[in-house]
């Protein structure tokens, strides 16, 4: 069964307004959620109700469905473009991500709310924890 899911990622540097970064379809999957899910079991790892599954990446087949930043990035050597001119091959401190998705029916839409994400710094280690 395919699943006609519609999803974007935005990408806002610290204290800015969001870009859109990618746009894909859970259509694009390789795998059914079927298929995943008895990959998984048949590979040794029993699951149990209430287990999750995470699809993993979801690029489509132009550049701007690409669904992750590495990949939308070719690797760090076609760094993306945000609408406040700066660059991105990896997310940076401060950086937000947020992922929004929603199926489109016959007259009805059904969203999935935002999954929203910042990166914070890693905490300093104080000069007396590192001895």
């Amino acid at each position: 069964m395919l699943y006609d899911i519609d999803l974007e990622v935005t990408l806002a540097p610290e204290s800015k307004a969001e870009t859109v970064i990618t746009r894909t379809n859970y259509r694009e999957m390789y795998y059914s959620a079927a298929q995943q899910l008895a990959h998984h079991t048949t590979s040794g790892c029993p699951m149990n109700v209430g287990d999750l599954l995470g699809s993993g990446t979801i690029s489509g087949p132009d550049k701007g469905a690409r669904g992750a930043l590495l990949e939308l990035a070719w690797g760090g050597k076609e760094p993306v473009t945000l609408d406040t001119g700066e660059t991105r091959s990896f997310i940076e401190d401060g950086d937000t991500v947020t992922l929004r998705g929603h199926a489109q029916g016959d007259g009805y839409r059904v969203g999935f709310g935002a999954c929203t994400g910042k990166t914070l710094a890693a905490p300093t280690i104080p000069d007396w924890a590192k001895e």
